[in-house]
């Protein structure tokens, strides 16, 4: 009998733990979760906003160096910088034409929300040769492909179309390979700068 009145006593208590109690939270989100809100929430990045330029230069060994296009949001609002920017060099004209176009990576990347005056940075890989000092030297073929020296990088921000220009590296020569399915110049997706 007092194990009878035990198991009633029990049931009791449990029946009205269940109705009475509140429903379970809610796991807090993952920290990848928690990063990916921001990013959904935010508009794009147009080019009125940003502001460009170049860093220095890393060499990379085997004629490439590396430098990163930066992005800074110049506007008073937050906005969002994902993928790769087009980057175009136009230099002097020869017998590839005045504008080489470079490989734009076509993943998204992760990217990153800029709040007014944070930077993002997109990693621009050149594959260089000897500087050339004149035109005729600059449309002079070389084995691998042409050595030229632009004068500007036009570039334009992930899904825009007006342009931002930026002043190139003196004497800084690229090697043009047109054609190439892997060129030995790219331009990556936008990273966060830390």
């Amino acid at each position: 009998m007092r194990a009878l009145v035990g198991l009633c006593v029990l049931l009791t208590g449990l029946l009205a733990g269940c109705s009475g109690s509140a429903p379970p939270a809610k796991p807090a989100p993952t920290t990848a979760a928690a990063a990916e809100a921001p990013l959904a929430n935010a508009p794009k990045c147009r080019t009125a906003q940003l502001a460009a330029h170049l860093g220095d230069r890393t060499d990379l060994g085997s004629g490439q160096g590396a430098m990163p296009l930066i992005y800074t949001n110049t506007s008073k609002d937050p906005c969002l910088l994902r993928g790769a920017p087009v980057a175009d060099l136009h230099g002097p004209a020869d017998t590839e034409g005045a504008v080489y176009s470079l490989l734009h990576d076509i993943r998204m990347g992760r990217g990153a929300v800029l709040q007014p005056g944070q930077s993002a940075s997109a990693r621009l890989v050149v594959l260089s040769g000897p500087a050339a000092s004149t035109a005729s030297a600059a449309s002079t073929m070389a084995i691998d492909g042409q050595d030229w020296v632009p004068t500007e990088l036009v570039t334009i921000p992930p899904g825009e179309t007006a342009e931002m220009t930026v002043p190139w590296p003196a004497g800084l020569s690229v090697t043009r390979q047109p054609g190439m399915t892997s060129p030995g110049s790219w331009i990556e997706a936008f990273t966060a700068v830390s």
